[in-house]
């Protein structure tokens, strides 16, 4: 028997049911209970696997504006910076980029007045030199995770 593969199958099949048994996994990738357990630990200590959580729809929460929040930061304080986002309860995603700003965060907010007040709290740091922010009008798709190619040959 051969486990080409099978750690791409593993995380697809999480991908589908991250809940899914390791018994269930067993049987869907036709290897045993042991297997899937061994591999799914390697997965974890790796951190190709961070965790399991639940997709979680902020909108239907009482979340209903995304923000997309761009800052062009002093050289030496972005860590402060990015720290300090990261921190924030309502910022899902943080990013450091390049080009013409050097963070981006998306955040959650309940209502425009939310998401104004922190915003302007965000911009009483005098490191942050400039900002732009976007209100999402669409999430066309948000959260979404690939599929692993598997080799054709397996």
């Amino acid at each position: 028997m051969t486990y080409e593969n099978l750690d791409a199958k593993l995380i697809n099949a999480l991908l589908g049911n991250g809940r899914e048994s390791l018994r269930s996994l067993g049987e869907e990738l036709d290897v045993s209970v042991t297997t899937v357990s061994n591999h799914l630990r390697d997965l974890e200590e790796e951190g190709v696997i961070r965790g399991y959580t639940p997709t979680v729809d902020y909108g239907e929460l009482g979340y209903d504006v995304t923000a997309i929040i761009q800052l062009k930061v002093e050289g030496e304080s972005l860590p402060d910076i990015t720290d300090r986002l990261q921190d924030e309860k309502r910022m899902i995603t943080v990013y450091e980029v390049t080009g013409d700003y050097d963070v981006i965060a998306v955040g959650k907010f309940e209502d425009t007045d939310d998401m104004n007040d922190q915003i302007k709290s965000l911009l009483t740091d005098a490191n942050i030199r400039e900002s732009n922010t976007s209100v999402v009008l669409n999430a066309v798709t948000e959260n979404e995770q690939f599929e692993l190619e598997l080799d054709p040959d397996e």
